[in-house]
């Protein structure tokens, strides 16, 4: 059977798919990929479901050794990757897919908001029917945990032989402020901290993880205790507790928080947001319940053109002129702000 073998498991890297639904009553987070959009692509180069399982590589990326037969992965996101086969070292471009021979091991090193996803999946059993992992509670395979050295992951079947597949461009993320609705609990701050908020610049602090980022800036001050009856979270809002530190929730959120959310950033914008690393500076644009509408549903567009304009290769493709190409036409680019 063929398998990864985890010479080394990188920072922190996790298995994960598009989220645990249907759990939250029982306080259970969703918790899923961080860049659910990369996770979709790259599942869609080695032509697997979009929600399959795939590596989630935070920071540093882990060593792997390809066991057992055939294999073909996918790499999306920014990422380090070289393939050591036979004494010889060759690197391997992200936003595209690669078949890889029993023995070659695979190096990732710096990485930020990356993914593998690998032809078929893994062959690892679903716990409350998903894949992804949720330390906090060790929920999901290999005990709930991140990869650890000696770890083997089957996988579900061998590569076939056929071309590799690459993304027509680099996916556009977009750029500019993360985009906010204010509340649910807007009314329990200050006139000027939406303001603040929407006009200051935040830097993600160190303590950030999976569950949320804690931003450094301009506090936001209370009109009203900061303490509320807890009340239901997703994933993209705004807590502020009694410091008047922002903090922003991403997918191993808590299901319930008792403290007031001062706005909640839209789904389209939460891959990027998901991407950010400590010392990013995150700024936020407050827009109304149509154009967050209509921002989600220009994401979707664009995820599937990238996944029907992606192109057929071979080893030794010039990527930058696959790059420079126009493989897509009849396409309205969005608004600098949209992504």
């Amino acid at each position: 059977m063929a398998a990864l073998h985890i010479l080394r498991p990188g920072l922190f890297t996790t298995l994960q798919d598009l989220g645990r639904v249907g759990f939250r009553d029982l306080g259970v987070p969703p918790a899923g990929a961080l860049d659910p959009v990369g996770l979709r692509l790259a599942n869609a180069l080695v032509g697997n479901a979009p929600g399959e399982g795939a590596l989630e590589l935070s920071y540093v990326g882990p060593t792997l050794r390809v066991e057992g037969g055939n294999i073909r992965i996918a790499l999306t996101g920014p990422v380090a990757a070289r393939r050591l086969r036979d004494g010889e070292v060759a690197v391997l471009d992200s936003n595209r897919s690669h078949l890889l021979l029993p023995g070659d091991v695979l190096e990732l090193g710096a990485a930020s908001g990356a993914t593998l996803a690998v032809e078929g999946g893994f062959g690892l059993s679903p716990v409350l029917g998903s894949l992804a992992t949720y330390t906090r509670a060790g929920l999901g395979p290999l005990g709930g945990r991140a990869l650890a050295a000696g770890d083997v992951l089957p996988l579900n079947r061998p590569a076939v032989e056929r071309g590799e597949k690459a993304l027509a461009a680099p996916f556009d993320y977009g750029s500019g402020p993360l985009r906010v609705i204010a509340g649910p609990q807007d009314d329990h701050f200050t006139p000027e901290a939406l303001q603040t908020l929407v006009s200051a610049e935040y830097r993600v602090g160190k303590d950030a993880d999976r569950m949320g980022l804690r931003l450094e800036g301009p506090v936001l001050g209370h009109a009203k205790p900061p303490g509320i009856a807890s009340d239901g979270l997703v994933a993209g809002c705004i807590q502020v507790p009694g410091n008047g530190a922002p903090i922003l929730l991403l997918a191993d959120h808590q299901t319930v928080g008792g403290y007031a959310k001062i706005a909640t950033v839209i789904s389209a914008d939460l891959p990027r947001a998901g991407r950010s690393l400590p010392g990013d500076v995150l700024c936020f644009r407050r827009v109304g319940m149509e154009e967050a509408e209509a921002a989600r549903a220009d994401l979707e567009r664009r995820v599937a053109a990238a996944i029907a304009a992606m192109a057929e290769t071979r080893d030794g493709l010039d990527l930058a002129a696959l790059y420079n190409a126009n493989l897509v036409s009849g396409m309205v680019a969005g608004g600098e702000d949209e992504g």
